[in-house]
């Protein structure tokens, strides 16, 4: 562990479990609290997003997804009905126009929460579609799991494969070829991935995930994922929000000047990949909504001390 004080005391007074940072593809921090190790598989929460868009990429490239066909579900069948010119490309930006309230505290009001974990998760894709249009389409931002996995039921349509077939699609086409070794998607009780929310992974496997991203989708000079689509992850189509920040698709874009984009999930997951600073950052932890001011001041000091003779080299997009 050899962690100094400093770093100890900020991990473990904001709940954090693992902490990697990985520069120039090397582990150059790595820390655990107690009872955690490098074995450990820790929750994605919304960092599963991410990883949908990736797969979603995959697809893409064996040609059986068009992200701008219309309807994305078959519930807008209709071309009457005005969600039926909802895209792939629309749900992947947060901008369907659907209403979803991501609410993780207020049950009474939370679609998030029903579609998680009440009677909606039996099929969370079908329960999301049902739901109405409150803003035009591609004119509101949006954050709503329930998009997610729309999204991800497509994908496992456009795929023409089962939940078994589905999760090995993810590991032979993702996960093994990067040594995401350990990493465990879960699925509804339709056999959809829950792309919005389910993997379960250890630190190092979200950081070469991360590494990935840093190497626009090529792994030992393999091409992983298409030429382009990391691209497509980290360009803005809307924000800043209160925080500053701004959303890709399925990814959020940071608007540093190095050129910063994360998955982030609930209880302040981050696999934050720093283009500029060759640089990835994967914390996993279960803090509350307090704890994220002092977590992203964290991320700041980190990446601060590997700014010197880098800066400005990125492209926050």
């Amino acid at each position: 562990k050899g962690e100094d004080l400093a770093l100890s005391d900020v991990l473990a007074a904001t709940n954090t479990n693992a902490f990697v940072v990985l520069h120039e593809g090397q582990v150059v921090q790595e820390w655990y609290a107690d009872g955690q190790t490098a074995s450990t598989r820790f929750s994605s929460w919304s960092v599963a997003k991410s990883i949908t868009q990736s797969a979603l990429g995959l697809a893409l490239a064996d040609g059986v997804v068009d992200l701008d066909a219309v309807p994305a579900a078959p519930e807008w069948a209709d071309p009457a009905d005005p969600r039926h010119a909802i895209s792939l490309r629309h749900l992947m930006a947060m901008r369907s126009g659907l209403e979803f309230n991501e609410d993780y505290v207020d049950a009474g009001t939370s679609h998030c929460l029903e579609m998680l974990f009440g009677e909606a998760s039996a099929d969370m894709a079908h329960y999301a579609a049902t739901q109405e249009l409150v803003a035009p389409v591609d004119s509101t931002f949006n954050y709503a799991s329930g998009s997610t996995n729309i999204v991800s039921r497509a994908l496992k349509q456009a795929l023409g494969l089962d939940q078994a077939g589905f999760d090995a699609y993810l590991h032979e086409r993702l996960f093994d070829p990067i040594g995401m070794s350990r990493a465990t998607p879960h699925y509804d009780g339709a056999g959809t991935f829950v792309g919005s929310s389910y993997v379960y992974a250890t630190a190092r496997d979200f950081a070469r995930y991360g590494y990935l991203h840093l190497r626009d989708g090529v792994w030992d000079g393999r091409r992983i994922l298409p030429e382009g689509w990391v691209d497509v992850a980290r360009t803005a189509r809307s924000g800043p929000d209160e925080d500053g920040q701004y959303y890709g698709a399925f990814w959020w874009v940071w608007g540093d000047e190095h050129g910063t984009f994360a998955g982030q999930g609930y209880e302040g997951q981050l696999v934050a990949v720093v283009p500029a600073l060759d640089l990835v950052l994967v914390r996993l932890g279960k803090s509350p909504i307090a704890h994220r001011p002092a977590l992203f001041q964290f991320y700041r000091d980190v990446i601060s001390a590997f700014t010197d003779g880098a800066a400005g080299e990125g492209d926050p997009r």
